[in-house]
């Protein structure tokens, strides 16, 4: 017996890892987060499973139907959203099953933040403007920032910023980067990226919460900021240049 953590991807059913499907399509037991897995992601779990929402659960409760079920020898399916190594909330349950020695292994899942950049079309690296991706969030109600993540010490970089969890706190983010990316810095939303109903906001860190307020959004967005959110005019990478030589492309000898 075994329980499985499984990234479930951003939303999408087919975006879910072969293995992820998988191991739901054979499991006994099947846990997700109902708020932000879709019922499409885990309608492969086989018939008869035992299929809990866990949303309203606590984590006491969540563990004891995983002891539940390693005590009738049932595989589990943990199915949490995105890519498991963020925001996840996994690293509690894994100490716990390891007390009670609970066997369980983890599969990676696609990270919201690719869906959402495959959503704007657009990379989030780009020769000399930004070469690093930070992924963070604010404290709203969840656990308070560890010191030295605040948003202004890591606009300090310059890096493309993707902020979790944070639509409602929009007015401070927007406040503590613009003395660092400017005003016209170019500032996505993606709400439920690669859902049905996907839905995004692009303007400027001038604009954005004008934009924001009339959508409506109140969770599970992501806010992108950076200028390599508009790649007009961007160098162009090295990588595939005529002059770029390396060992699968050595100098030509004229």
């Amino acid at each position: 017996m075994t329980v499985h953590f499984i990234g479930a991807g951003p939303g999408a059913a087919d975006l879910i890892t072969l293995r992820g499907a998988r191991l739901i399509a054979a499991s006994a037991v099947c846990l997700y987060a109902g708020s932000l897995v879709p019922e499409a992601v885990i309608a492969g779990a086989p018939e008869g499973a035992r299929i809990v929402d866990t949303a309203s659960l606590t984590l006491d409760e969540i563990i004891d139907e995983m002891a539940r079920a390693h005590a009738a020898g049932h595989d589990v399916a943990r199915v949490h959203s995105g890519d498991i190594s963020l925001y996840g909330a996994i690293a509690e349950q894994m100490r716990r099953l390891g007390a009670l020695g609970i066997p369980y292994d983890l599969t990676p899942g696609v990270p919201a933040f690719a869906a959402a950049a495959a959503a704007l079309g657009c990379e989030l690296t780009l020769p000399e403007l930004a070469q690093s991706v930070i992924l963070t969030r604010t404290s709203v109600r969840a656990s308070p920032m560890p010191a030295g993540e605040d948003l202004a010490t890591l606009a300090a970089s310059g890096a493309t910023l993707v902020i979790h969890l944070s639509i409602n706190n929009l007015a401070r983010i927007v406040r503590e980067l613009t003395p660092r990316y400017g005003a016209d810095c170019p500032v996505a939303i993606v709400y439920h990226a690669s859902w049905p109903d996907q839905a995004i906001l692009r303007g400027t860190l001038a604009t954005i919460r004008d934009q924001a307020k009339a959508s409506g959004f109140t969770r599970t967005a992501l806010i992108l900021v950076g200028r390599a959110l508009a790649s007009n005019g961007a160098a162009e990478s090295r990588l595939y240049a005529p002059d770029h030589h390396h060992v699968l492309r050595p100098r030509r000898r004229e």
